[in-house]
């Protein structure tokens, strides 16, 4: 079994490497793979680190829509560059002003909060990139805002870690469900058990799960 260092990025080849241990280690993930076809999961490393976080708070609970002229108005409030927004900036503007670009007080008080750890260094971001998962999950769930599943989600799309299994998710949980045809919607510790086939790909299985509703979507599962 070929295993990724823990501080692997997903490229292009690891991605094939991926599907072909999976499909070797499990023949059922094998069968939606095929469905599927390739795996576009590569890490999303326009920005900075702090500029997708504080995007991912803007986007929690909103239509896309809506989320996208809110965070373009918050963008242009704070000037420089829309993708890489400086944390000193925003700690020097007002409720009142955050909230003017359609923010919810909470997450003001999200954003301020990332942008404090940021700026204290109780988040390094400088050396996420450098840092196992399990250390990066630990420094970004003190921030308010960001949970387990943001921190996963931080690290599969932005950091493109090769084996996050996100347990609580429900498109992953869905997408297990009907690739493995278990009767009910498998919880964290079923899932676990069904993802042993998966390591160290978790990433890219999880990936099969979300797109295989997909597939059910248009009816072609």
């Amino acid at each position: 079994m070929v295993r990724p260092a823990r501080c692997d990025t997903l490229t292009p080849a690891r991605l094939v490497r991926a599907r072909e241990a999976l499909c070797a280690q499990d023949e059922t993930m094998a069968r939606a793979i095929e469905r599927v076809g390739k795996c576009t999961l590569l890490p999303r490393r326009e920005g900075s680190h702090f500029g997708h976080l504080v995007r991912n708070i803007i986007y929690q609970q909103l239509s896309g829509s809506a989320a996208a002229t809110i965070h373009g108005r918050f963008t242009a409030l704070l000037g420089g560059d829309p993708q890489a927004p400086d944390p000193h900036v925003i700690l020097t503007m007002t409720d009142e002003a955050l909230r003017a670009c359609g923010l919810s007080s909470a997450k003001v008080r999200a954003v301020r909060d990332l942008a404090q750890h940021v700026v204290d260094e109780r988040l390094p971001l400088h050396a996420l990139d450098e840092m196992d998962d399990q250390a990066i999950i630990d420094a970004l769930v003190p921030v308010r805002g960001i949970g387990p599943w943001t921190a996963q989600m931080f690290l599969m799309f932005r950091l493109g870690r090769p084996d996050v299994l996100p347990v609580l998710d429900l498109g992953v949980r869905k997408g297990a469900q009907r690739i493995y045809r278990t009767r009910a919607l498998p919880d964290a510790a079923r899932l676990e058990k069904i993802a042993r086939n998966w390591r160290p790909w978790a990433s890219v299985a999880s990936w099969y799960c979300w797109r295989v509703l997909d597939l059910e979507d248009v009816g072609g599962w």
